[in-house]
């Protein structure tokens, strides 16, 4: 181009941007102009045009939300799980379990969250609810994440063995129904999503013994762990075993209004307990839902709020120290219980306070199937197990647990296929990262799942879509302890470092 030419242009542009209502004909190089001219206006009008198309567009995304209930309460007279044999039958419903829902919808993708009041449930479980769904509703099984609170209160729905699979049935189908109602309550919303602290009621339950000190497991070994030391080993204790996570993630739901629709947390603390043995009930998440919901509720509205407590990495932690320092209390059944979720709520709802909600986000969820060796019994463990189940019933016990653990024994050395395919899941909801495990995890992965996730706030949801016993560290391993045990630990000694490795890798997938 010559020198004339880009003079001539820059003149052609200077008119447009600034004198485009000049009817003036001028000359430039012997020929008029106003073709050009006309021709960039139009150029500018198409453009203009375009950009508030655009504009138009990304002012037509709306961002809804959804929030149901759905009953589990299990009949009574079934076995009430989460202790050791003989397992109490259920004789009384303190509190009625319930499976909360909330569903989110970016007006591109829908993501479905279940937090059940169950100790756990097995994959094939959620397989089935999703399913069914999925049907129902259009939400894909991938962008669904459904959970159990851990409370040991409750009945099994993990085999197909009579009555749990008419419980089964009856959480699936009630699981079904409360999504597809939280479908049905999608209104325009705002979210928005904070942390707190609740550090008094979180301990590490594993203390390491101090050099050169053991105590022995039901498999005739010695452990260098142990889990909720008695006052009698206190003077053989080093210290914890791991660390806590004193952190409560709040994620708060609003209509546009302001009404709320949903509350969900994220606390790292197993059950509580403190429940008469034959009692149903959904132990401090319960608790902490129905607090939540008086303190929200507007009155009889519908529809009402929801809360939600989906437990985090918490498989070496409960509300007991074990130290010494904190003076043992002799509490009246289910106090505890209140005095947890009252904390926990009280610091929820004045996290909830300072949060700014957002008017639209984006949302995306990532999944995929690991699978896991499943642990073995050595021969030498096989041949003490087959020697204590051999024993005669009045014989003299080595360990208190060694008859259950030598059925485990035998148990896992007969269990098909070698493998277990878990599934894994990450899920985005704006800046927010949120990962999904179907074990007890213990808390220093959540952790690290947590320092190297590539979002700024990242929470983690235990027992989702599966229950496969509890996820200790390769170091913790060494240790020994209760939640190493075969029986307890069900799969491959290195699964941990695998787990965490994909779940970063779905974080990333979703960011």
């Amino acid at each position: 181009m010559n020198e004339q030419s880009e003079h001539t242009q820059s003149r052609i542009v200077f008119s447009v941007g600034c004198d485009v209502g000049n009817e003036a004909v001028k000359e430039v190089t012997g020929r008029p102009y106003v073709s050009h001219h006309m021709k960039l206006v139009h150029l500018a009008t198409c453009l203009l045009a375009l950009v508030c198309s655009h504009s138009a567009a990304a002012q037509e995304k709306v961002f809804k939300a959804g929030a149901a209930t759905s009953n589990i309460t299990p009949p009574l007279g079934m076995e009430i799980v989460g202790n050791f044999a003989p397992r109490p039958i259920a004789a009384h419903v303190h509190d009625e379990l319930h499976a909360h829902c909330l569903v989110l919808d970016d007006g591109t993708t829908k993501l479905a969250f279940v937090v059940a009041d169950t100790i756990s449930l097995g994959r094939d479980v959620w397989d089935e609810a999703k399913q069914k769904i999925e049907a129902a509703t259009g939400i894909p099984r991938s962008n669904m994440m459904f959970s159990g609170t851990h409370t040991h209160s409750s009945v099994s729905a993990l085999t197909n063995k009579d009555p749990s699979l008419d419980y089964r049935r009856l959480i699936i189908s009630r699981v079904v129904d409360g999504v597809r109602r939280a479908v049905n309550n999608l209104e325009p919303a705002k979210i928005a999503w904070g942390a707190g602290k609740v550090p008094q009621h979180v301990f590490n339950r594993r203390w390491k013994l101090k050099e050169g000190m053991t105590n022995p497991n039901p498999f005739g070994g010695l452990d260098r762990a142990v889990m909720n030391p008695s006052s009698l080993l206190r003077m053989k204790l080093a210290g914890p075993a791991g660390p806590t996570n004193p952190e409560v993630f709040c994620l708060s739901v609003q209509a546009t209004n302001g009404r709320q629709i949903a509350l969900m947390a994220n606390y790292w603390l197993h059950y509580v307990g403190g429940v008469p043995r034959e009692h149903l009930s959904a132990d401090y998440f319960g608790e902490f839902c129905r607090v939540i919901e008086m303190k929200l509720a507007a009155g009889p509205e519908h529809p009402p709020v929801v809360g939600l407590l989906a437990n985090g990495p918490c498989g070496d932690v409960n509300n007991n120290d074990y130290s010494g320092k904190t003076p043992a209390v002799k509490r009246e059944p289910y106090e505890k219980i209140k005095i947890v979720a009252g904390d926990l709520a009280t610091e929820v709802l004045r996290v909830r306070e300072t949060l700014k909600h957002r008017d639209w986000v984006p949302l995306k969820a990532a999944v995929a199937d690991l699978e896991l060796a499943v642990r073995r019994p050595t021969p030498e463990m096989i041949e003490w197990a087959k020697g204590v189940l051999a024993k005669p019933k009045d014989a003299a016990e080595v360990h208190r647990l060694e008859q259950p653990y030598a059925e485990r024994t035998l148990a896992a050395r007969d269990a098909k296929p070698d493998t277990v395919s878990c599934v894994m899941q990450a899920f985005r909801i704006g800046d927010l990262g949120i990962a999904a495990i179907p074990f007890e995890v213990f808390t220093e992965i959540g952790l690290e799942i947590k320092a190297k996730s590539p979002f700024a706030d990242t929470f983690t949801i235990e027992l989702a879509n599966g229950s496969n016993g509890y996820l200790p560290t390769p170091p913790q391993h060494d240790l020994g302890g209760y939640e190493t045990w075969l029986g307890t630990n069900r799969v491959e000694r290195e699964a941990s470092v695998r787990i965490t490795a994909k779940i970063l890798e779905l974080l990333g997938q979703v960011k």
